[in-house]
């Protein structure tokens, strides 16, 4: 059975704490009519660091899409191989056993995508699968892992290699003056996050069962407006409270599969802001400890999109994993509004056989 095995995390050297954005809210927005609204939201959403790729200076500056992008490329090829051949490490292989690699990402775009160029730099077969997906934001993380776990469940012996790739920071767009576009320039960080789903062997979560969910007529939610200066955000005021049509999704795949979701050992969630774990929290009737890594991966490197899911599983392993067949839910959150949800239970290190 297919077995997500330990990601490899990085975060860029460039940080940006809570006081430093607040101050440049104040002084870049000093009229605004809704400052201490949006001065307010940011200080709630719990995020003390945030780290980019650029320093400050310059990610306040646009140069234009085209440069943005230029530094998007480069960026993702200077840093992704490194933490890449972590998590080929971690998962006992080599780029030789991978037989096919989803990338995630919707901060930059790339044709060929990025994985043609892993496949020609890092050693990887010519013949390796590629599915790279650009759209489902911060869900494609969970994504991300259900299309590999699908994979390995066609071709049981295949291996797969995950990378999620997120440079936020390269979306600011200074002319922005929303309250949900001042209160996402506070909540963002860059990072990138990659993880091997073995078909055989390993140590982590096997994975058992997976699904997706979209919430009826939500698709304006969470969306990109895209113009010659790039990516704009946008986030509708209803999205913190999606979790109560969500949860329900929650346990209806958890229901199929003969469990209770809310009576799981581990939770591994998408952190998009603190009132999305609180909710969950509060929906599925779960102790609020149990949301423990993604609210440190939210605390300290922001809402890092599709890499969140990864890193908050890094922080499970961290801790020591959990006990044999202790029963665990992995689930991301992003446009459409959609869930994309997995089920699977911790597994020590085992032989291949």
């Amino acid at each position: 059975m297919a077995t997500l095995c330990r990601p490899a995390v990085s975060v860029p050297e460039y940080v940006i704490t809570m006081e430093d954005t607040l101050a440049l809210a104040r002084e870049r927005h000093p009229d605004h009519p809704q400052l201490p609204l949006a001065l307010r939201l940011i200080e709630n959403t719990g995020v003390r660091t945030r780290y980019i790729v650029q320093p400050i200076e310059e990610t306040l500056k646009h140069p234009g899409f085209e440069q943005r992008n230029k530094v998007y490329e480069a960026e993702a090829k200077a840093r992704v191989p490194a933490v890449v051949q972590r998590a080929l490490d971690e998962a006992e292989l080599l780029s030789s056993d991978i037989d096919v690699i989803v990338y995630v990402s919707c901060t930059g775009f790339m044709m060929p995508s990025m994985t043609a160029w892993l496949i020609n730099n890092m050693g990887f077969g010519h013949d390796t699968r590629q599915i790279p997906i650009a759209q489902l934001g911060c869900a494609a993380g969970g994504a991300a892992v259900n299309r590999a776990h699908d994979f390995c469940t066609a071709y049981p012996e295949a291996n797969a290699l995950i990378v999620a790739c997120e440079f936020c920071s390269l979306c600011y767009q200074p002319t922005d003056l929303g309250v949900g576009s001042l209160l996402s320039n506070g909540l963002f960080g860059d990072g990138i996050a990659a993880a091997v789903v073995r078909g055989r062997g390993g140590e982590g979560i096997s994975l058992e069962r997976n699904g997706s969910y979209l919430i009826p007529k939500t698709e304006e939610w969470i969306m990109y407006d895209v113009r010659s200066t790039g990516f704009h955000f946008l986030l509708d005021k209803r999205v913190p409270g999606t979790m109560e049509p969500l949860a329900p999704a929650l346990q209806k795949l958890a229901s199929a599969h003969g469990w209770d979701a809310s009576d799981l050992d581990f939770y591994i969630i998408h952190a998009g802001g603190p009132r999305i774990l609180d909710d969950l929290s509060k929906f599925l009737k779960v102790d609020p400890h149990a949301f423990r890594f993604s609210r440190a991966t939210l605390t300290e490197y922001g809402n890092i999109a599709s890499a969140v899911v990864l890193d908050a599983l890094r922080r499970l392993f961290d801790e020591g994993g959990a006990h044999d067949r202790a029963r665990g839910l992995l689930a991301g959150f992003g446009p459409g509004i959609t869930a994309e949800m997995a089920l699977g239970r911790w597994q020590g290190t085992t032989r291949e056989t």
